[in-house]
């Protein structure tokens, strides 16, 4: 059969058609893998900052390859660090210990109040845990509290106040339940925010100044620790969303200059599927009960207000700490 003149023009046109829609492609495709590459590698850049091991880490002595192992359970410290510019490390001005359990699915948190009286080691003296960073950053705050709870504490993440608002941002704003109605001032703008009774999605700036308002809860520090505990949960949630695995990478590289922990990238996957199996179970929250004194404090030379844990709730709360962390083995 004889092909046409016409025939062959209409098929050569179409070749070049053809070729030049492949050549766009690749160059697009190209182009599309190149910055996916440099995502890649910014995230990874992040996250090497974001890793910072503990002294017993580069020893080798912590758990994180168990993390593996379903039958593992483990504690998480979370930090949330104010930093000023006369102080080399600042301050912890948030403390919230989880202990995880992913055989019982089960996770229990509590928040140890910042001005809580402890023992550190260290500096040979009795002070305010969140003077324990300030001294020796987050491997004199480990220890502090392993010392007042006497378990391990495996892992931890901490972030300053750019971090959590970049965190919070970056997971698209955390809903909570307001309890109550309440004017607080935000602290970047000093402008005064109110924050109506009732579900309410709050951005970065507004999270951070509902997490940290005190003194106009009328339940004080229990207050406070349900609503840090209503962000925090919902920022996991939202973090370990499946429809976010995506975007991990771009969601480490946003918090990357700001988040401190020593858990490596490589487990972040790990955690997150792990926690999707326990979501739905609902965190259980211990306290610290105590009470507030003020002492005379030589080295500053005024009188300063401590927490003083009161020694059977000390005593409670270290007991049920290790139970979560123990059951896994019965």
């Amino acid at each position: 059969m004889t092909i046409s003149r016409r025939t062959k023009r209409n098929l050569t046109k179409k070749r070049k058609i053809l070729y030049i829609v492949l050549v766009l492609s690749i160059i697009l495709l190209s182009g599309v893998g190149v910055f996916a590459t440099s995502l890649v590698l910014e995230a990874r850049q992040a996250a090497s900052k974001m890793y910072v091991p503990l002294e017993g880490d580069k020893e080798g002595s912590t758990n994180i390859d168990n993390i593996k192992d379903v039958d593992s359970a483990f504690t998480i410290l979370l930090a949330g660090i104010e930093r000023k510019e006369e102080e080399k490390n600042g301050r912890s001005d948030m403390l919230l210990l989880a202990t995880v359990n992913p055989h019982t699915q089960k996770i229990s948190i509590v928040n140890i109040p910042r001005d809580t009286m402890v023992d550190i080691e260290e500096i040979g003296r009795k002070d305010k845990i969140n003077h324990a960073y300030a001294h020796g950053g987050m491997n004199y705050t480990i220890n502090t509290l392993e010392n007042l709870l006497e378990i391990p504490i495996d892992y931890y993440v901490s972030t300053d106040f750019q971090g959590f608002e970049d965190i919070v941002d970056t997971v698209g704003g955390v809903n909570v339940d307001v309890p109550f109605t309440v004017d607080i001032q935000l602290a970047d703008t000093l402008k005064w925010k109110t924050y109506t009774k009732g579900p309410m999605l709050l951005q970065g700036n507004e999270a951070l100044a509902y997490v940290r308002m005190r003194k106009r809860d009328t339940e004080g520090d229990r207050g406070r620790n349900t609503r840090q505990k209503q962000v925090i949960q919902d920022i996991i949630n939202k973090a370990t969303s499946l429809s976010n695995i995506p975007k991990i990478d771009n969601m480490i590289k946003d918090v990357g200059e700001n988040v401190q922990t020593n858990i490596p990238s490589s487990k972040y996957l790990e955690l997150m599927k792990m926690y999707q199996k326990m979501k739905a179970n609902p965190i259980e929250q211990l306290q610290l009960i105590g009470e507030d004194k003020q002492m005379y404090n030589e080295l500053e030379k005024k009188k300063i207000w401590y927490f003083f844990p009161n020694e059977d709730s000390l005593k409670e709360l270290k007991e049920s700490l290790k139970l979560n962390l123990e059951k896994v083995n019965k």
